[in-house]
């Protein structure tokens, strides 16, 4: 069992499930908005959740709180103030509490960007995707490009000094100027976090069962690297594979995940990672999916659709999963904090990914090459329950 010494960083994750329209990449729990789409009684189903949850966080501070989807932007404001109102009243939340809006650039989310501000949301994530009308549209986006600069413009309005620009790359049909075209614009616009990342066609989307055509592997990466490039040029730095920002400007939820970090799950379909230090063990649990089912199970342990307790190898692998994708890496000091294992476990496959030249180590710290980075499928592997045991000395 792991010798949890002690808690790492919690936060809060809140899944909203509704879009006005699913798009065909999309593989996010997601539904499209239509009859049981109620704001209050989804409202209330969150705080009853929230309530069930209490006994697992009693106590420990939240630095972040992330409401995903989904689009949540589709919730007004006095909805979200309400939600934010019940939040406070139950949690102990840091001072300095970052809380990110996920928003689409539709023009009736842009006109409601001061009013969340006047509530307390600090941070915004538009998705973006592309500036491009025709890659727009073989994504199935209800918006164009000049309401994705609008949507920029807006928060910029709004007060918001910190929100980040969704982009995508190796789009169906697009060309290495037109990725390097809608980098730029991001750019322009001054958001102070661009992610870029390449789309990939997941299971259970329309896009996998129906595959457009999309640049081939060669082009996809000279797209990541002129957007990588440009980026770094303009002054963001990459502080994960597909994370850009700012100076101080990092997505500090998104890094809690990645560093391993504890956060709690509520609304249809959310995930949720809890360390417990008196039972001693590491927990993972996930809620119903459908937003009916959900709603009528929140107020009870109906909505928890399933939960399993991490073992030594489970978090080895998933502490490399997260904090590899991080330029900086970690320590093995975070390692044995956030997982409470011996940093022994983990010595024999970063050996073998060091030999192969995909991490560098010093004594303080692990971080992978560019090249690490560039096969990090591969370089996980090496993290699997099998090759560990290979790895094992004898």
């Amino acid at each position: 069992m792991p010798a949890i010494t002690r808690l790492p960083p919690l936060s809060l994750y809140i899944h909203f499930p509704w879009c006005v329209r699913k798009c065909p990449y999309c593989d996010f729990n997601s539904h499209e908005k239509g009859t049981d789409f109620d704001e209050m009684a989804y409202n209330q189903a969150l705080v009853d959740d929230l309530e069930q949850e209490l006994p697992r966080i009693w106590g420990r501070r939240i630095h972040s709180i992330f409401m995903g989807g989904g689009t949540p932007s589709l919730f007004s404001p006095e909805s979200l103030d309400r939600l934010l109102g019940d939040l406070r009243a139950r949690l102990n939340l840091a001072a300095d509490l970052e809380i990110t809006l996920e928003a689409n650039p539709g023009t009736l989310e842009q006109v409601r960007f001061s009013e969340y501000r006047a509530i307390g949301i600090n941070r915004l994530s538009i998705g973006v995707q592309s500036f491009h009308d025709d890659q727009l549209q073989a994504l199935g986006r209800i918006h164009g490009r000049g309401e994705a600069i609008a949507a920029a413009e807006a928060a910029h309005g709004a007060g918001f000094d910190n929100f980040n620009l969704d982009l995508m790359f190796a789009l169906p049909g697009q060309s290495l100027a037109q990725a390097g075209e809608d980098v730029q614009t991001a750019i322009d616009l001054e958001p102070a976090h661009i992610s870029l990342y390449q789309l990939t066609l997941e299971p259970n989307t329309l896009f996998h069962h129906q595959p457009p055509t999309l640049p081939d592997e060669d082009l996809a990466w000279q797209m990541q690297e002129q957007g990588q490039l440009r980026l770094a040029q303009a002054g963001f730095d990459q502080y994960e594979i597909s994370a850009h920002a700012r100076t101080d400007r990092q997505c500090r939820h998104n890094l809690n995940y990645w560093q391993f970090g504890d956060y709690l799950g509520i609304g249809a379909g959310a995930h949720d990672k809890i360390s417990d230090a008196q039972a001693r063990r590491v927990s993972r649990q996930w809620k119903l999916r459908q937003p009916k089912a959900y709603l009528d199970a929140a107020n009870s342990d109906r909505r928890i659709a399933g939960q399993r307790v991490l073992d030594s190898q489970d978090m080895l692998l998933e502490f490399m999963m997260n904090t590899l994708r991080l330029k900086q890496g970690f320590t093995p000091s975070l390692f044995e904090q956030h997982t409470g294992l011996d940093f022994i476990l983990a010595e024999a496959p970063l050996r073998k990914a060091e030999h192969k030249g995909w991490i560098e180590t010093t004594e303080q710290r692990i971080r992978p090459t560019p090249q690490g980075q560039q096969f990090l499928n591969d370089l996980l592997g090496l993290f699997l329950a099998d090759e560990a045991r290979e790895q094992k000395p004898r």
